[in-house]
């Protein structure tokens, strides 16, 4: 059966392109070897560089021990790793998370600074001396560990200064603390999350206070700063809550003036001055004394004393002063009676009765004192006075042609804004408010939200990675293909055809024919109704048609004797 005619063509190619290689020099077959070899090592090598897999940080900054721990663990668990100068463990980017699970449940790596577990290595017979150091030992490591698990801090060191006890309470000192932390590239502490740390060591160590904390970063800044030097300026929780106070009042402003202005058509600011000085005071007034009557009466005391000083008893007591007493007469002008006095039984009047004396009276009345006493503290961080600035753009409206176009607002708009804005401040003239109104044309009246950068996103940062990966293999194929193979095959083909017509003109030169026979080669397939692309695939088919029809190839070869 015969091949088809693109079979046939793919094997003069190949022939030619072997017949184009065995007629080139020695060294030139050795380049083109050469050449052939480093181009199947450069696509072999980008095959297994696509496939190798991305090895990302397992851990880093390992001390020796750790290091070694954690390479014998990787070792049994039959993970690949890599592993720096500088202590860093790297293993394939898919097996990063569950192989520090892997790793926590042994307990790797336990870390550069030994805890209590120091505790569970004590040797029987340990002086005080050495049990202390070593609680001292503990207690630092516990502490650094501690300070490491804040997401800015990369490595801590903790000194703890902690003085002998003492029975006097003059020579009593208190503990204090030094803190060298590493901080990530990059990254910082504010005031809040060093005053964390301080307070977190200060609770620690039993008796520090926190003014005996200081910390260090690795650039040797002071992040702790002195007391005294704070007490001129605000605290961290003063200035967030100074923060939050404009930020109310900006939000306030906003909510109450979008609606008439549109969103992003308003731009408020608002300065704060707060008073955070702790004041308290206490008073104790008296008032004018009232009247009596107006006047509750306290305690009230009367005392009252009566004296005589008539005829009493007198002399000597005894047989010779007790005598009885003598006859009663009767002066010619008697005196009259007292009101008291009464006759005898027979009219006769009774001896005269002599009365005198003296009462004293005394009180004393005790009334309420109109007594004022009030203990005043001051609230901490009261408003002193607010200054507010608004800016409001320019309105938008469509004139006749349907275009965009801005006004600025009219008199009665900018009264109706100010108004609004002084309520919503709580606008107050005896504690100095100010408030400004302005109204201009934004540069711009659409903010645009700023996306964060793509170089920042850890995702499209792994697939221009691998986007990058690709494009340099496919380039340096493309290159190889293109640039190197496809032309060599070119010019080893060209050569191979060339020396094949070189061949077939020789031979039909010789017999003295060639045109004529290929003429003839070219009827008969012509008289077929085939035609090929080489002579030898003309001869094939010409030896196919004298099979299938022998009398028309009869006819050709008696054409040929004619012409002859």
């Amino acid at each position: 059966m015969a091949e088809a005619p693109e079979q046939q063509a793919a094997t003069g190619s190949t022939s030619a392109l072997i017949r184009g290689f065995n007629e080139l020099p020695p060294a030139r077959k050795i380049g083109l070897m050469v050449a052939v070899a480093l181009v199947i090592a450069i696509v072999i090598g980008s095959w297994i560089w696509l496939q190798a897999p991305d090895y990302r940080t397992l851990y880093s900054n390992l001390s020796e021990r750790d290091g070694g721990a954690v390479i014998d663990s990787l070792q049994k668990l039959n993970v690949p790793y890599k592993m720096s100068d500088n202590g860093t463990i790297t293993v394939p980017s898919n097996m990063v998370y569950e192989t520090r699970l892997k790793l926590a449940s042994q307990g790797l790596p336990k870390g550069g600074a030994a805890g209590f577990d120091l505790m569970d290595n004590m040797k029987l017979g340990a002086t005080q001396f050495q049990e202390n150091v070593t609680y001292q030992r503990a207690l630092e490591g516990e502490i650094t560990r501690t300070i490491e698990a804040i997401s800015s801090v990369q490595g801590a060191r903790v000194h703890l200064a902690i003085p002998k006890e003492t029975v006097f309470v003059r020579e009593q000192q208190k503990p204090s603390a030094s803190i060298l932390v590493n901080l990530y590239p990059g990254r910082s502490l504010d005031k809040a999350q060093v005053e964390g740390i301080v307070y977190l060591v200060a609770s620690s160590v039993p008796d520090m206070p926190p003014a005996n904390v200081t910390i260090v970063d690795q650039n040797s800044n002071l992040l702790t700063a002195n007391k005294k030097e704070n007490t001129l300026g605000l605290d961290s929780s003063q200035l967030e809550y100074l923060h939050a106070v404009e930020q109310t009042y900006i939000r306030r402003i906003t909510d109450i003036l979008e609606p008439i202005t549109g969103p992003n058509n308003l731009r408020a600011q608002v300065t704060a001055d707060l008073d955070f000085a702790q004041t308290e005071q206490t008073a104790e007034t008296y008032k004018p004394n009232p009247t009596p009557e107006q006047s509750s009466v306290r305690s009230r005391q009367t005392s009252e004393t009566q004296s005589d000083t008539g005829a009493n008893a007198s002399g000597v007591p005894g047989a010779m002063s007790n005598q009885p007493p003598g006859a009663a007469s009767a002066p010619i002008n008697a005196p009259n009676r007292p009101a008291g006095s009464a006759a005898g039984a027979n009219g006769a009047n009774a001896a005269p009765q002599t009365t005198g004396g003296s009462t004293h009276k005394e009180s004393t009345t005790n009334y309420e004192l109109d007594k004022t006493i009030s203990h005043v503290r001051n609230p901490v961080g009261s408003i002193k006075r607010l200054s507010v600035a608004v800016v409001v753009n320019n309105r938008s409206e469509k004139d006749k042609k349907g275009k965009s176009v801005t006004r600025p607002l009219t008199k009665d708009e900018m009264t109706q804004i100010y108004n609004l804005a002084r309520e919503a401040m709580g606008f107050n003239q005896t504690r100095g408010d100010t408030l400004n109104v302005v109204n201009a044309s934004f540069n711009i009246s659409e903010e645009e939200v700023a996306s964060p950068p793509l170089w920042k996103d850890p995702s499209m940062v792994s697939l221009a990675k691998d986007l990058v990966k690709y494009l340099i293999v496919a380039g340096l194929l493309m290159y190889l293909l293109m640039g190197i193979i496809r032309p060599t095959l070119r010019d080893l083909q060209q050569a191979g055809e060339a020396e094949e017509r070189a061949e077939r003109e020789a031979e039909f030169g010789e017999r003295g024919g060639l045109e004529d026979a290929a003429e003839g080669v070219g009827d008969v397939v012509n008289i077929g109704g085939k035609r090929a692309h080489t002579y030898e695939d003309d001869l094939h088919m010409v030896k196919e048609l004298s099979k299938d029809d022998p009398k028309l190839v009869a006819n050709v070869l008696k054409d040929w004797v004619t012409k002859v």
